[in-house]
């Protein structure tokens, strides 16, 4: 059986983007389920999520109730950041978003990641004590994978994919732990961000075939080492293409012309949607 899932984060109105998502995960599951990626508090609202499973219902998309909700699941991301801390595999990163860019344009070679140049491991040699002084401080932080470490612990992976990476990838894929970097696990004040959530929520779950857009590929080698890390169940992948608009842009939650909401007081029908997505 087929369990898949759509997790869309309530901070905006679904779009056809998501409607594409949502009805090509529907499809490929005997069972459907839906989880709210509110990990951010303060973006995230109860309104929007009211309306994200109208719109879902509107489409005639069932789905398993209650709706696992990110937020009910702090205890369990603290106690999996706890199993990589007691292995040595994170760090805390003090580094801001400026400082970052500043140590990368000084990088003759910056390593490249999917989405740009990777951090730099700028904070991932501060020595113990030095560490331990910021923090008493009270300094902010993110929390970061050594993807070496990681690498290391975890040895060749692979992942199954049934779709089409962005690149034409399909089979047996080859995991590259290092592609994303010392990615960002958790901050001061969020106990998980959306790499390590995403992993752990789709093991208990149960989720067994993930279907998403090919811009989230990347992920899918992150998430597999955090998998392996956490000896939690591998799902098999289905990449699919995106929703573009006419000028070649994924369609955003800021661009209300195209938000389900708008073309259904327009009078547009479920069934219209699906041509327009699937024809």
């Amino acid at each position: 059986m087929n369990v898949t899932r759509f997790a869309p984060s309530p901070t905006g109105l679904l779009h056809l983007g998501h409607a594409f998502a949502a009805i090509t995960a529907f499809e490929a599951g005997e069972r459907f389920l839906v989880r709210m990626e509110d990990l951010d508090q303060a973006r995230c609202r109860p309104d929007y999520e009211a309306a994200i499973l109208d719109d879902l219902r509107w489409l005639t998309l069932s789905f398993e109730e209650p709706v696992l909700r990110q937020s009910s699941r702090f205890g369990a991301y603290r106690e999996v950041l706890d199993r990589l801390d007691r292995r040595g595999l994170l760090y805390p990163c003090f580094c801001t978003r400026k400082e970052i860019a500043d140590e990368i344009a000084r990088s003759a070679e910056a390593p490249q990641g999917p989405d740009g140049p990777r951090y730099p491991g700028t904070c991932r040699a501060l020595p113990a004590a030095e560490r331990s002084r910021r923090l008493a401080q009270g300094a902010s932080f993110a929390l970061r994978l050594d993807a070496a470490g990681a690498a290391a612990a975890t040895g060749a992976l692979f992942f199954e994919e049934e779709g089409l990476g962005p690149h034409g990838e399909c089979g047996r894929i080859a995991v590259d732990p290092m592609m994303a970097g010392d990615v960002v696990l958790a901050r001061k004040g969020m106990p998980a961000a959306y790499h390590l959530a995403v992993a752990v929520d789709d093991a208990f779950q149960g989720v067994t075939l993930v279907t998403r857009g090919n811009d989230l590929f990347a992920a899918t080698h992150v998430q597999r080492v955090l998998q392996a890390l956490l000896d939690l169940p591998s799902p098999r992948y289905a990449h699919h293409r995106l929703i573009l608009d006419e000028h070649g842009r994924k369609f955003s939650k800021r661009d209300k012309a195209v938000t389900l909401a708008s073309l259904r007081a327009a009078g547009v029908a479920p069934q219209d949607i699906r041509r327009q997505l699937f024809q």
